[in-house]
């Protein structure tokens, strides 16, 4: 069941997703060469409750971090540990805080210290085809209108959107229906209506869409090592267009 948020309960939301937002904001300015993602964790975390709100991730599902730390060819849900950062790597970033009963959750990819020209691509068009499906995100239109506006923008320039893994409702509850594919043909799907909240999160992989699961249960891998970006919004639909609550 889609759960529609009055305008209250989106000034509420985007509390939380401020939050995440700032946070988010922080963690960029860390990210280099020889710092752990473990460092990012803790960062992150403290920054969180700092604001008096709680990390969304943290046990969810019993994943043991605040902050998903995903390089180079993991997609997702990437676990921080003492792994260090080099120069020329792409970092994922995940976060969601739980703020006044509500969730906020954004995602973005980042380079450390100079990255390869096909890299740079990447990430240029995972960011694009987050913002292609968020223009496509207005009363009236379909779901798929969203999902089908990530695909082209990625499949034309040659790389592939993750079938595995889908955005989603967000709201009271971190996931909550629809789920939102990054695929699809438009015209099809749930009606945009206004007071749905989205999260929009592209995952692009470089090769093939296919992934895998390493055996920590978490981080998905892509299947032939390419390299993997992820972008993220939470928004929410209005009589005003599309409103990107993660957005500083």
């Amino acid at each position: 069941m889609i759960i529609l948020k009055s305008q209250d309960e989106i000034k509420r939301m985007s509390e939380s997703c401020q939050i995440v937002a700032e946070v988010l904001e922080g963690i960029k300015k860390l990210v280099a060469p020889d710092i752990t993602t473990k460092e990012l964790d803790q960062y992150a975390e403290a920054c969180i409750l700092n604001k008096g709100a709680k990390p969304a991730f943290k046990g969810y599902r019993r994943y043991p971090a605040s902050l998903c730390t995903s390089i180079n060819e993991q997609v997702v849900h990437g676990i921080p540990s003492a792994v260090r950062l080099k120069k020329g790597d792409i970092i994922s970033l995940d976060l969601g805080v739980y703020y006044k009963s509500f969730y906020g959750d954004a995602a973005l990819t980042l380079p450390v210290g100079e990255i390869t020209s096909e890299a740079k691509k990447l990430l240029s068009v995972t960011e694009e085809s987050l913002y292609a499906g968020i223009r496509n995100a207005f009363i009236g239109n379909r779901l798929f209108d969203i999902s089908s506006a990530i695909q082209k923008g990625v499949e034309a320039e040659g790389f592939s959107v993750v079938r595995s893994f889908v955005g989603h409702g967000i709201g009271r509850e971190l996931h909550e229906d629809p789920q939102l594919p990054n695929f699809g043909k438009s015209g099809e799907g749930p009606m945009l209506r206004e007071g749905m909240t989205l999260a929009i999160e592209p995952m692009v992989n470089a090769g093939m869409w296919d992934v895998v699961i390493l055996s920590d249960g978490w981080t998905a891998v892509t299947k032939d090592k390419s390299l993997s970006a992820h972008f993220e919004h939470t928004v929410a639909i209005t009589s005003d267009g599309p409103i990107i609550l993660t957005k500083l």
